[in-house]
């Protein structure tokens, strides 16, 4: 590989994922290069590898779960950051429609994903917009700053449910996001966080990780055991799978006025109980991603190292070995897998 050539991974398919050579880009004006070190394989990777996500296509360049240290800048962009360990705000909107007008860029009206509608960072380098590269603290190593961004969705949604102090919570789907927010929730105060999956072994990592019990959310009584490990029905539900039938679940264990929170993506429209809805005055409100202060929240919350590393990050590849690293995420029993450039 010379100087000029970078490493660079495209997925054409779940079974067809590539290192490919591309020329080294060049900082522009407003922008900084990004020498990658670590870049997490997320949930929506493996679902638009496998053809099944709504708003990502094949082929894409994945990588927006990434850490890096910034190896140029472009000009009008502090010459001081050269050197800067970053980790990046994939989130790519406009700054002129109503939504990033009101600090909501999140939800921008033409929002792209770097990583998912554009090339990413799993690669050695690319070139990013300098607002979306975030400086780092010293004491936030690369192997903890690689779980920032998949914390800050969780923070993200944790922090629209309003004060959960002394609340009761489910979260359904003990996956990487599920698993991050009931850590969120408890830090943010809740008195009870229980959780539900159908495997076993993911029940037993959030019981690990600080939830107070769980239950298998296939069980023709998953309501019945929710309410009982809860001690009550729940004030809300985070619901990080977003199928109907754990839609269906999340509006039977709620009490009356709670909320449901959706930060799984849906396969498609999803029947809801609408009569419940009504008739509970429950709130159902979606999420996606988050804004900086969602992820500042993140990074002072991975400060603490509130979890044994390893209980999360499960499996770590070299670049070269992305194809492996896409095959060993896709076992549900792996909850992060990470990749070293």
């Amino acid at each position: 590989m010379t100087e000029e050539t970078l490493r660079r991974i495209v997925v054409n398919s779940f079974d067809d994922i590539a290192v490919e050579k591309v020329a080294e880009p060049q900082a522009g004006p407003g922008e900084v290069l990004v020498r990658s070190t670590i870049v997490g394989i997320c949930g929506s990777d493996m679902h638009a590898a496998h053809g099944r996500h709504p708003f990502m296509s094949l082929p894409f360049w994945p990588g927006h779960e990434v850490v890096g240290t910034i190896a140029a800048v472009g000009s009008g962009v502090d010459a001081d950051l050269n050197g800067q360990r970053v980790v990046i705000e994939p989130n790519l909107a406009c700054g002129e429609c109503d939504q990033c007008k009101e600090g909501r860029y999140n939800i921008c009206s033409k929002l792209e994903v770097f990583g998912c509608q554009t090339p990413g960072g799993m690669t050695d380098k690319f070139v990013i917009a300098a607002d979306r590269a975030i400086p780092l603290p010293d004491d936030l190593e690369d192997k903890w700053a690689a779980l920032i961004e998949p914390m800050s969705t969780p923070v993200h949604a944790v922090r629209r449910a309003g004060n959960l102090t002394g609340k009761r919570v489910v979260v359904i789907g003990a996956g990487p996001i599920g698993l991050f927010t009931a850590v969120a929730a408890l830090h943010a105060g809740a008195a009870r966080v229980v959780m539900a999956d159908i495997l076993q072994s993911k029940m037993d990592r959030a019981i690990r990780l600080g939830a107070h019990g769980s239950f298998n959310s296939s069980s023709p009584k998953a309501a019945e055991e929710a309410v009982k490990a809860l001690e009550g029905k729940a004030h809300v539900v985070f619901d990080c799978v977003s199928r109907e039938s754990t839609v269906h679940l999340a509006i039977e264990v709620l009490d009356k006025g709670g909320s449901l929170m959706t930060i799984g993506v849906p396969s498609g429209p999803t029947l809801v109980d609408l009569d419940l809805v009504q008739d509970r005055e429950l709130t159902i409100m979606g999420n996606l991603m988050f804004v900086r202060e969602d992820v500042l929240a993140a990074i002072e919350l991975l400060r603490e190292k509130p979890f044994p590393h390893e209980e999360v990050v499960t499996a770590t590849f070299d670049i070269e070995q992305a194809a492996e690293a896409f095959r060993v995420s896709d076992d549900p029993e792996q909850v992060k897998v990470l990749i070293t450039v």
